[in-house]
């Protein structure tokens, strides 16, 4: 099970309980910056708006590529860590409602990572530093350091052990 704290609801699905959960002005807001910062092409400026109207963490040098959709209610509890890659139109979720409950978990992106595009990321997970995810991938786990993963559900395909092997065997 994925880090998340969970929230159960009675009557109507979990959603009709949003802004109980996340006030609606600070939806709009998050919505209009992150809109801001997926058609922007300077990453300077993407991670500074990240920074300072959503309270994301995010490290040095990180890039966002166009079309990345940080959680939009949540997006204070994503933490990029330095020189990481987030692919186009990749989506990082910190919530998700359910029929009978909602959930809530901080997403953790190490340094050194690469996710490629249209991958989604669900609450509660942590990418380990120098971790590699593949194109279309749910991450709905956690992803160890320097491992790569891919598909849905998301596989590891190599552990950081076998990616050295396989760069040792490939400069010999």
């Amino acid at each position: 099970m994925r880090k998340t704290n969970r929230y159960p609801v009675e009557h109507a699905n979990s959603l009709w309980q949003i802004y109980n959960t996340v006030p609606f002005w600070k939806v709009m807001k998050n919505f209009v910056f992150i809109q801001l910062g997926r058609y922007t092409p300077f990453l300077g400026l993407k991670n500074w708006l990240y920074r300072t109207f959503l309270q994301m963490n995010v490290g040095e040098r990180t890039a966002f590529a166009l079309m990345v959709m940080p959680d939009i209610m949540f997006p204070e509890k994503i933490t990029v860590g330095s020189n990481s890659i987030v692919g186009y139109n990749t989506t990082i979720l910190a919530h998700e409602y359910l029929i009978k409950e909602y959930r809530i978990g901080d997403v953790v992106i190490g340094d050194d990572v690469m996710i490629g595009a249209n991958t989604t990321i669900l609450p509660g997970v942590t990418i380990g530093d120098g971790a590699v995810v593949s194109s279309a991938t749910l991450v709905n786990r956690d992803v160890p350091p320097g491992a790569f993963v891919g598909g849905n559900p998301m596989q590891v395909i190599y552990s950081k052990e076998e990616m050295e092997k396989r760069i040792e065997d490939k400069n010999d």
